[in-house]
């Protein structure tokens, strides 16, 4: 069997490496030995409880302490979300929507300001992070590369890497230098986390990306076998992995479980992956997040969530719901752990494909039915034991299981995915999921005619020839509920069947002193039992009720602090009487107030510019070649690695000078300005791309301006140039590409040659909190304009929108309040909008911190999260916009507004993100 690229790794890497899988400390990391383990509990959520634990695996999936685990994995940037208070809300929401474990990347060049310099602390704080995630009992995949990919810029390389002279991922000793002192900073804080050590949750330990199409050069895996014995090195005695490693035997044999990298949002991936024997699954970023500052890829989107479950501004999608079902699934039922293929079924409408496994131990049948066509299907399942036929929606994939063990009780089979199986007090609870509008039959096993009540009036059921038939539309009425007595158990079975949508409103909870169910709220964080009392805590969006399925001795509920009356439903449920009301609604203010002030003195000739580089090398270590003659004008020479670059050209004459060519590299959508001796000369843009340029990631251009006849004279002239780079090359296949030139190449002229001394000005120093990817070298950022506490008294007082006509760059700001009410949890985005045709473009910063690029003439962004923390929302806020315009149309900004992207009454306490002003 074959899987693409980015599909599968091995949780020990590949054989030819020769990488010692022992661990250290008797946390053994390797195959577990001949002994088999059998289908059992699956092991407690993780925590950092100060003990020691075994981390192992066979063919078939991971062990932890003896117990299988299906690791079912959400990857979560953090860097993404720039407010680590924000960091609990999302894992919350990973671990309640099913995930039991989040996958890190740790970009180096959010971290690394400089060489040997490596910063964790505000929104860096990788340790607060780990312990976030310990605390929110999830497992954690780290990934500190060297190179994450991730679309941000340079794959993490950080940009002082381009100006080294070593060849980045390979086995080039100078780059290992530097690689190995960013992998001591991050492993001496993984050590403290590791979960075989019992300081934290870090279970597994994923180096590097794929080096697409040289994966099998020496010099690569070289450099892969040195970051392995680097781990191990520095005590990460938990199972490593990389990006490409093996789905099968390794070189000594042995198995090991497949690891899913990267899998998709749909049921049809990861249920096929599950049939394909891949027990470890990563999830594609689960919550996407904003791609602030200058971090974004050479493609320089701002926005990472667009169609991501948990949407950018924390708010949980439709997408959720197949996520949610599968993950609880695997958590509580034990059986997929082990799974073997069985024998061929074949579905009676051949446009189904099925593949049949089975459990070893239990018996277990587990049947992954998909559909490939764009029209449901429905059909019989011969040789199953299925007697109903089963619908498939299009493009879809279900899991249906027969003989398999609900509590005390035997599924005969079911034609709808099971959710969940678990205790909760003196009922056995098992859910089955399903589109709306589908019907659900559910068989059990009885050979004892058993009692059945129906809690709702949709569900219908018959009894004959030892099995119980249970048949419910899915998507009436919300939740449908069948209580079993009696019959083969004397334990009671509560049946629940539902659609994706009410899936979505059901949250299994585990306690120490046993497993809950609630229905209802928009989300349930967490949930603590003191003497009779359930005490819950979650999220609120309309008017809901709250239902409890928990442990035996609850009599009382309390939510967010507050008594809830209920009562004893048909279903052994408490369920509250009458509803929880909706969310207040909340208020936003326009925006009003605006100041003005032009933004680009460099453009004019008597700028004093003497503090600037005098950009005179003759040779760099980009990829890119330096143009005969020099001197080299690239940014990254000159340490200006994000952001807006200034040139500056003295020229002593220019008489008989027609045009002036510049030619310049950037990432997508850059730019480049001119003028002479401030009279503008024009702007060049690079082409937006198309199906055939989208994946690029260095755009080359040449640039030609007439020089107007006025300015060709003897005597000092001044050529100024402003370069937006946006990102650099991502370095898929290792190639270095990273470091193609950024800002100007070279430069020509028509009409004699021009001896020219140049300067270059980028951005200024980073300062201690935003770090160095916040600000490029716009002369507004070098002199504090984007932050709060500056004085913009002088500036001129303005109103939107605007449409003036000039090139070059222009600063607005004011100032909102805004008074959130303390128990809601509203998300709130920044909105532009004007006519299509005006060419320009804007930097978005609130209290400081840049929130991303607007592109007013490209179909992409308009509405930008302003994450809570960063955004005050109960007290003052500074929105300035830096706005760059080309001059051949009007300039905005034009409609500028504060959005409410979500609200719900609940949430988790938000510390306010430091901001310092001017």
């Amino acid at each position: 069997m074959e899987l693409s690229r980015r599909t599968f790794t091995a949780l020990a890497g590949t054989a030819a490496l020769g990488v010692a899988l022992a661990g250290s400390g008797g946390a053994a990391t390797g195959p577990q030995g001949p002994r088999v383990v059998p289908t059992g509990p699956p092991p407690p959520a993780p925590s950092a409880d100060g003990r020691r634990h075994r981390v192992g695996f066979d063919r078939y999936s991971l062990l932890v302490d003896g117990r299988r685990l299906m690791l079912w994995s959400a990857e979560l940037h953090p860097f993404r979300l720039p407010s680590p208070s924000l960091w609990r809300d999302v894992l919350q929401k990973l671990r309640a929507h099913g995930h039991n474990a989040v996958e890190v990347p740790v970009p180096w060049n959010h971290h690394s300001p400089a060489p040997g310099k490596y910063d964790f602390t505000g929104v860096r704080d990788l340790n607060l992070f780990l312990n976030t995630a310990a605390e929110e009992r999830l497992y954690v995949v780290l990934r500190p590369g060297p190179y994450i990919g991730a679309d941000v810029d340079a794959g993490g390389l950080p940009g002082w890497l381009t100006a080294v002279g070593a060849t980045a991922r390979s086995n080039d000793p100078e780059y290992l230098r530097h690689a190995d002192a960013w992998l001591s900073a991050v492993d001496s804080i993984a050590v403290r986390h590791l979960f075989t050590g019992g300081g934290g949750t870090v279970l597994l330990y994923r180096i590097e990306e794929p080096a697409g199409d040289r994966a099998g050069d020496p010099a690569v895996r070289a450099h892969l076998a040195h970051l392995y014995a680097k781990a191990r090195a520095d005590r990460i005695d938990v199972p490593l992995f990389h990006g490409e490693g093996l789905f099968g035997p390794r070189g000594d044999g042995t198995r090991t479980p497949g690891f899913r990298a990267g899998a998709g949002y749909g049921r049809s991936g990861h249920l096929s992956d599950l049939a394909l024997g891949i027990t470890a699954q990563q999830v594609r970023p689960v919550f996407g997040g904003t791609s602030w500052g200058w971090l974004p890829g050479s493609g320089g989107h701002t926005s990472y969530g667009s169609g991501t479950p948990i949407d950018e501004g924390r708010r949980p999608t439709p997408e959720l719901a197949p996520l949610q079902q599968f993950g609880h699934l695997v958590r509580t039922v034990p059986d997929l752990a082990r799974l073997v293929p069985a024998g061929e079924v074949r579905a009676a409408d051949a446009r189904l494909t099925v593949d049949h496994l089975a459990n070893p131990d239990t018996g277990a049948q587990v049947y992954v039915v998909r559909n490939d066509t764009a029209e449901r299907v429905d059909s019989m399942l011969p040789g199953t034991g299925i007697e109903v036929p089963v619908s498939v929606a299009p493009h879809d994939a279900k899991l249906l299981v027969s003989g398999l063990d609900l509590g005390r009780r035997k599924l005969a089979y079911t034609t709808a995915q099971p959710m969940l199986s678990m205790a909760a007090g003196r009922v056995d609870v098992a859910v089955f999921v399903g589109r709306d509008g589908e019907t659900a039959q559910v068989a059990l096993d009885c050979e004892v005619q058993p009692n059945v009540d129906r809690a709702d009036d949709e569900p219908a059921w018959t009894y004959g020839r030892g099995r119980l038939n249970v048949v419910a539309p899915l998507g009436v009425g919300g939740l449908s509920r069948v209580l079993v007595k009696k019959g083969d158990s004397d334990t009671p079975m509560v049946l629940l069947f539902a659609d994706d949508a009410t899936a979505l409103r059901l949250w299994p909870y585990e306690t120490p002193s046993g497993s809950l169910l609630v229905y209802g709220p928009a989300m349930l964080r967490s949930a603590t039992l003191r003497d009779s009392t359930v005490h819950l805590v979650g999220d609120v969006d309309e008017d809901t009720g709250v239902e409890v399925w928990g442990p035996r001795g609850i009599t009382e509920v309390t939510w967010n602090g507050e008594p809830v009356p209920t009562y004893v439903g048909r279903a052994r449920s408490l369920v509250m009487e009458g509803l929880m009301p909706d969310a207040p609604s909340v208020d936003l203010p326009g925006l009003g107030g605006w100041r003005r002030r032009g933004g680009n003195p460099e453009s004019q000739r008597d700028f004093d510019d003497s503090g600037w580089t005098v950009a005179d090398r003759t040779s760099s270590h980009s990829v890119t070649p330096v143009p005969e003659g020099g001197p080299v004008l690239f940014a990254d020479d000159y340490g200006f690695h994000y952001g807006d670059v200034w040139y500056r050209g003295r020229l002593t004459d220019t008489r008989g000078l027609t045009s002036v060519s510049l030619s310049y590299s950037t990432g997508t959508h850059g730019l480049l300005m001119a003028w002479l001796d401030g009279r503008p000369l024009g702007t060049h843009r690079m082409p937006a791309p198309d199906g055939d340029t989208g994946e690029k990631g260095t755009w080359t251009a040449t640039a030609r301006f007439a020089v107007p006849e006025e300015l060709r004279e003897r005597g000092r002239h001044v050529l100024s140039v402003l370069v937006r780079p946006m990102g650099h090359d991502g370095d898929e296949r290792a190639r270095d590409t990273h470091k193609a030139a950024r800002g100007l190449m070279a430069a020509a002229f028509e009409g004699g040659s021009r001896s020219v001394e140049w300067r270059i000005q980028g951005a200024a120093a980073p300062d201690r909190v935003r770090g160095p990817l916040n600000n490029g070298g716009l002369h507004g950022e070098r002199e504090g304009w984007h932050l709060p506490g500056h004085d913009d008294r002088e500036w001129r007082a303005v109103d939107l929108p605007r449409g003036e006509r000039r090139q070059g760059v222009a600063w607005y700001r004011t100032e909102f309040r805004l008074d959130v009410d303390p128990d809601m949890d509203a998300s709130v985005g920044l909105t532009l909008k004007d006519d299509p045709e005006r060419a320009y473009r804007v930097q978005i910063f609130l209290n400081g911190w840049n929130m991303g690029q607007y592109l007013n003439d490209v179909d992409m962004q308009h509405t930008f999260v302003l994450p809570n923390g960063i955004l005050r929302t109960r007290g003052l806020n500074t929105l300035a916009l830096a706005v760059l315009s080309d001059g051949t149309t009007p300039s905005g900004p034009g409609e500028v507004r504060l959005t409410l992207l979500g609200a719900v009454r609940g949430g988790v306490p938000v510390k306010a993100v430091d901001s310092p002003g001017g």
